[in-house]
């Protein structure tokens, strides 16, 4: 007979990971002490502050019962363990066979058929029925049983599907081919029949294929490496891989087509597009905001905005516009703010407030016009933001005593509760709140002068107010901000000693109004800004290709 073992359960203190069972260090479960002791174990339990006792009959049988159950599921556990281990090993074995194989294979292009013409995806409609040359990524890819594989593959200009049969699917390549992966591939682009999808409506029957250059597999590959559940901060230090994605790829190709229109709009209506510096050593919209570096010795800084550089140019070349970086050094964290943004500035000679106003609601309005008579760009706005409208004419004018007066009506406050005054400034969120309640495009007009910049023009009729303007999209809330420019040599050295400003470096912009003045007014847009709204995006940092903002200058 086995000699009794004494284990001591302390159900209290002990532990089953540390506890050895004896009695300065015992283990928490009577299961642990059976699995220690054995069959012939003896427990004393600890249950209270009267100290060990021996564990009754029926609690003594069920840990023991418990531990048999336990061990028949371990030896169950391992034996399918060591089943799975054998059959992995057996497939690797295969494989690894199947691949020695596969290297066997080569392939080589039939001299027979016709030589096959080299084209881009964007080409595939009009080269249906040829023979044809296409080299790009490899987007998706679906194996099909052992001699079907289907490839769309991605060159930048579109997505086209490609069918892989037989022997091509057999070689070393095909087998471990993966996503991102750069081929060509040679074969005849065919219709599609009813029924069947795929990008264009046709798909590549592959004759004869090759890779340039292969993506890693495994933990490395592109799937493990973007994917839409990542954390933000991760997706922008991977944006290269980020925008070979259909969503970002498509945001870029909207982006480039806006601009196009934005470019049409100014051309068709008889503006110059000129080129500013973005080094100066001027200030546009306050010293808090402004990126200071060292010029040479000397103090300059990263442009603000390009506006006092169009004033210039509008004696010589007309109405002018630009489109240019700005930079702006204010921190903010915000859904809508970047440190470097594409901004279009426009400046226009011998004009009233109101027919500025008209300008801006025609450029917008043009430029959606332009963008939605273009297929390829329509659809890009409809994969991105279905359901879109084009803003209807006329914008809503609004004056800023009104906006005041309507946040009163509709109870939008502060953050203590109190109303929003004359004259003070009104911040993004209540702004916001407006704009989407009311649900349409607002050109908002006639702010006080003490919370403007010192270069706009005061009204007439009341000098306590600007012709001055903000457009407000619903969702995005500002787009575009404008202005008349001061036009009286006089009134604008008084701006600039009202404002702390000297006014020696601005030597060239005063000028404008000492040779040969003209009411004048511009406005800047910018361009992210506008796509968010357009393309119904989150942040505006989705709208720009590698975005800057606080904290992120990468990669």
């Amino acid at each position: 007979m086995a000699e009794e073992k004494i284990i001591y359960v302390d159900e209290l203190a002990g532990s089953d990971e540390t506890g050895t069972g004896v009695e300065s260090s015992p283990v928490k479960t009577a299961l642990k002490a059976v699995e220690l002791g054995g069959e012939s174990v003896k427990i004393l339990i600890k249950k209270d502050e009267e100290g060990f006792k021996d564990i009754s009959g029926a609690a003594l049988k069920k840990a023991k019962k418990a531990y048999t159950e336990l061990q028949r599921k371990l030896k169950k556990q391992e034996e399918q363990k060591k089943k799975a281990e054998e059959e992995d090993a057996k497939k690797a074995e295969e494989e690894a066979k199947a691949l020695e194989k596969a290297k066997s294979i080569v392939l080589t292009e039939d001299e027979s058929l016709p030589a096959a013409q080299k084209i881009k995806v964007r080409q595939s409609t009009e080269s249906r029925g040829k023979r044809v040359k296409v080299s790009g990524w490899v987007h998706r890819l679906r194996v099909q049983g052992k001699d079907m594989m289907f490839v769309v593959l991605r060159d930048g200009s579109g997505y086209l599907q490609c069918v892989f049969t037989g022997k091509l699917c057999h070689t070393f390549d095909a087998i471990t081919l993966t996503v991102e992966s750069t081929i060509t591939v040679h074969g005849v682009i065919n219709e599609l029949p009813e029924g069947k999808t795929a990008p264009g409506g046709h798909e590549l029957v592959v004759d004869y294929w090759y890779v340039v250059g292969k993506a890693p597999g495994g933990d490395d590959a592109f799937n493990n490496k973007v994917t839409t559940d990542a954390d933000p901060s991760y997706l922008l230090d991977n944006r290269h891989l980020v925008l070979r994605g259909e969503t970002a790829s498509a945001v870029m190709k909207a982006r480039a087509e806006v601009i196009k229109a934005f470019r049409a709009h100014y051309d068709d209506r008889g503006y110059t597009e000129v080129t500013p510096p973005c080094m100066v050593q001027t200030q546009v919209e306050g010293g808090s905001t402004l990126f200071e570096f060292n010029y040479y010795g000397e103090k300059a800084y990263l442009t603000q905005s390009s506006q006092l550089y169009l004033e210039t140019c509008l004696p010589s070349l007309g109405d002018v516009f630009c489109l240019a970086e700005s930079y702006r050094a204010e921190k903010s964290h915000t859904r809508r703010h970047l440190s470097e943004y594409s901004h279009l500035e426009a400046e226009m000679a011998f004009l009233t407030f109101d027919e500025m106003l008209d300008a801006l609601e025609d450029l917008v309005c043009d430029v959606i016009d332009r963008i939605m008579a273009n297929e390829p760009t329509r659809q890009l706005i409809e994969q991105l933001n279905p359901g879109f409208k084009p803003p209807a004419r006329p914008f809503l004018r609004m004056k800023y005593a009104d906006a005041i007066q309507y946040l009163k009506d509709n109870d939008i406050k502060k953050e203590d509760g109190t109303f929003y005054e004359f004259g003070e400034d009104i911040p993004e969120a209540p702004e916001r709140a407006m704009t989407d309640k009311i649900n349409r495009p607002i050109l908002l007009t006639h702010f006080p002068a003490h919370i403007k910049a010192f270069y706009m023009q005061k009204c007439p009729e009341d000098p306590r107010i600007t012709e001055s303007v903000d457009v407000l999209m619903p969702g995005v809330g500002e787009i575009v901000g404008g202005s008349m420019r001061m036009n009286n040599r006089e009134e604008l050295l008084e701006a600039y000693e009202k404002e702390g400003i000297d006014p020696s470096p601005y030597y060239w912009y005063t000028d404008q109004r000492k040779y040969g003045t003209t009411p004048h007014g511009g406005y800047g847009l910018g361009v992210e800004r506008f796509l968010a709204w357009l393309l119904n995006r989150y942040t505006v940092r989705d709208c720009q290709l590698y975005p800057r903002f606080t904290g992120r200058c990468t990669p």
